[in-house]
């Protein structure tokens, strides 16, 4: 990790999965995914687009039994860059906060970069799966992301009904509310907290 290119990289090698991914926190929103999973293909190519990262996704996994270990382990990856990314956290903004409408639907992501892990999760998807992809796995993935990137994570579906419409909106509202809280703010002097570390 460097401190001035906010960029990580991992590799993860499991009996169920192989991953290598890389981030940089200040990108462009430029993709090279392949994930053996088309659906997180799509979530992980909206949430670098609309964040401004650079994200490298390789996963080889076992989606023959299903999708649950290669999106578990993705998140568990993409936590960890996050968090080795990001460094010290001098002079970030911490926080981070978007509504993301998505025609019928309205989904809002609160984040915290405290260093404290927490998953408040209030979605009910009306479909059990979109395409082949279990609906289930999103709190998966994201209670995995929040415990290894060490975020307070809050997801807040507030209504809609096209179950596709609500994991998208809330893979945007993720994506713009954690560019604002890595964000750096040259006001703050250090790290953004009263104990002088996060």
């Amino acid at each position: 990790m460097s401190e001035e290119q906010r960029h990580a990289e991992i590799e993860r090698n499991t009996g169920e999965t192989q991953i290598k991914l890389s981030l940089d926190i200040d990108g462009d929103g430029t993709t090279d995914l392949d994930t053996g999973v088309p659906f997180m293909n799509h979530m992980l190519d909206l949430f670098a687009k609309h964040g401004q990262f650079n994200l490298s996704v390789q996963a080889n996994g076992d989606t023959d039994v299903d999708d649950h270990h290669t999106t578990e382990d993705i998140g568990i990856c993409l936590g960890q860059v996050i968090k080795d990314a990001l460094g010290s956290k001098k002079g970030i903004k911490r926080y981070g906060n978007s509504f993301i409408p998505m025609d019928e639907t309205l989904a809002q992501v609160v984040v915290d970069l405290s260093n404290r892990p927490h998953l408040e999760f209030r979605a009910e998807f009306p479909s059990q799966k979109v395409g082949t992809f279990d609906t289930e796995l999103v709190h998966e993935f994201l209670w995995k992301l929040a415990l290894e990137a060490r975020m307070n994570l809050h997801v807040i579906v507030h209504y809609g009904h096209n179950t596709h419409h609500m994991i998208e909106a809330v893979f945007k509202a993720l994506a713009r509310a954690l560019d604002e809280a890595t964000l750096i703010d040259p006001r703050v002097k250090g790290v953004p907290s009263s104990k002088g570390m996060l």
